[in-house]
């Protein structure tokens, strides 16, 4: 465990942030790599693995239902020295995965097809999308577990074993997918299909290597069996931190699902390069969202010790971080977008739609990186129902004139991406002014310390304070 309420603030941003930015590229490698393989059997390949997906936004949100909790109230716990309740709180956190991802293997099986039907443009990207989802599914329901074990080492400070599985799991992740999807070595390929079983198979390997790195390394939780009996109390803690901040993800997926819904008119060109320039997108914002992740549990600690002050420190220097990092990104997307899309695809329709996308919604980086960093620190505050806010703002702002604007003359390709670049700004502002709400409300003064005599006042009798 990892005493994140005192030392340098920076220091510790800069110690917790390459581990876990590794982790979280390495699950972004997986899917670029399943791209990859994929482009060689046509743009509906492209195009269904990539709208199958999107379908993980709404498997991601669960697991943040299950991640931002866990994170939240152990950090709480760790931070008052509580070691029973962070135990209690991780064990029954356990068993929450273990009912997820049983419910996502049925979801998947029984969805799969109906999802891809209602934002495929055709019958070949319907049929790819499908048989991928339905491989890829039990990587998605593994998760859930290595959600929950990552998510407490990260609340007690420890981060580089989690990084380590994922970079391992990425390696044979790379290793597979050339052979389960092109037939290398065995003749026999299987296509979309082997794209989903070379994840699946990759992820239950991580996962068993993290269970065994977390046996050997975590020494403030640890399983017991006995405490996974549902605990109705403790469930509602985990689920009033967590469920908000999985509704931000059930957003994304509402938002992702527009984009498709009105590009289905363009076809699966322009769905495959929406796909493409996505996730190499996602690729690019790691970093910043790597650095708004480490201020979570930074946060949450100080929070469970008290230290308000800190808190509003770990926000300014993470947020000043963040920025910095997006503009770098940001400026290589603008001036060199081909060094970041090399590859992909041999299909000039759909690499110059990719290239468009990402020089236009590159422009929103900084703002996601303060959208990132405040999310954050709502989950290390323990009250995630204003990132809820901002997100469903941002998706009614652009979902419903998107949908409109598909319907008019003259609609072009470019009108989806200035709208969303409009939608982020719009969001990254109130999140701003939601989380300095929420400061004021956490960490305000006394009266007696907003007063202008730099003598402190005495003490003032209830019955003479004045009505709040």
């Amino acid at each position: 465990m990892k005493d994140l309420t005192h030392g340098s603030i920076v220091r510790h941003i800069l110690a917790m942030t390459p581990p876990i930015m590794a982790g979280m590229i390495s699950i972004m490698v997986c899917q670029l790599v399943d791209l990859y393989f994929v482009s060689g059997l046509g743009d509906a390949a492209v195009a269904g693995v990539a709208a199958a997906g999107n379908a993980g936004f709404l498997v991601n949100a669960l697991m943040q239902v299950l991640g931002v909790g866990t994170v939240a109230l152990i950090a709480h716990a760790v931070g008052r020295k509580d070691q029973p309740d962070a135990n209690l709180i991780f064990n029954q956190a356990v068993a929450l995965s273990m009912l997820f991802g049983l419910l996502t293997l049925v979801a998947g099986a029984a969805l799969a097809r109906l999802y891809m039907r209602s934002v495929a443009a055709d019958l070949a990207t319907i049929e790819a999308g499908t048989t991928y989802l339905l491989w890829f599914m039990p990587a998605l329901a593994l998760e859930f577990v290595m959600q929950v074990i990552a998510s407490a080492l990260r609340a007690t400070g420890i981060v580089r074993p989690a990084m380590l599985v994922r970079v391992l799991a990425v390696v044979i992740n790379i290793a597979l997918a050339p052979v389960l999807i092109s037939g290398w070595g065995t003749g026999y390929a299987l296509g979309v299909a082997g794209a989903g079983l070379a994840s699946s198979i990759a992820v239950a390997a991580g996962g068993l290597m993290l269970l065994a790195y977390f046996r050997k390394v975590e020494r403030y939780v640890a399983f017991k069996p006995a405490q996974w009996r549902p605990q109705p109390r403790h469930l509602k803690r985990i689920l009033n931190v967590g469920f908000p901040a999985g509704g931000e993800f059930a957003m994304m997926f509402i938002f992702m699902a527009v984009v498709y819904y009105v590009l289905r008119d363009f076809g699966a060109a322009a769905q495959a390069g929406f796909g493409i320039g996505q996730r190499v997108l996602g690729l690019i914002q790691m970093p910043a969202l790597a650095v708004a992740l480490a201020a979570g549990p930074i946060a949450g600690q100080n929070v469970g010790a008290g230290n308000g002050a800190r808190v509003r420190e770990t926000f300014v220097k993470s947020a000043l971080i963040t920025t910095i990092v997006a503009l770098g990104f940001m400026a290589l997307a603008q001036l060199k977008p081909e060094l970041l899309l090399a590859g992909f695809s041999n299909d000039r329709e759909t690499m110059e739609i990719a290239f468009l996308f990402l020089r236009v919604i590159s422009l929103n980086m900084v703002a996601q990186g303060l959208i990132f960093t405040c999310s954050s620190m709502f989950q290390g505050l323990g009250n995630t129902k204003p990132v809820l806010l901002s997100s469903a703002t941002r998706v009614l702002t652009y979902s419903l004139p998107a949908i409109w604007l598909s319907t008019r003359p003259g609609f072009r390709i470019e009108h989806v991406w200035y709208l969303s670049i409009a939608a982020t700004t719009l969001q990254a502002g109130l999140s701003l002014w939601l989380l300095r709400r929420e400061f004021r409300k956490r960490f305000a003064p006394l009266p007696q310390d907003e007063a202008a005599e730099p003598v402190k006042a005495e003490p003032v009798a209830p019955a003479a304070r004045a009505p709040a």
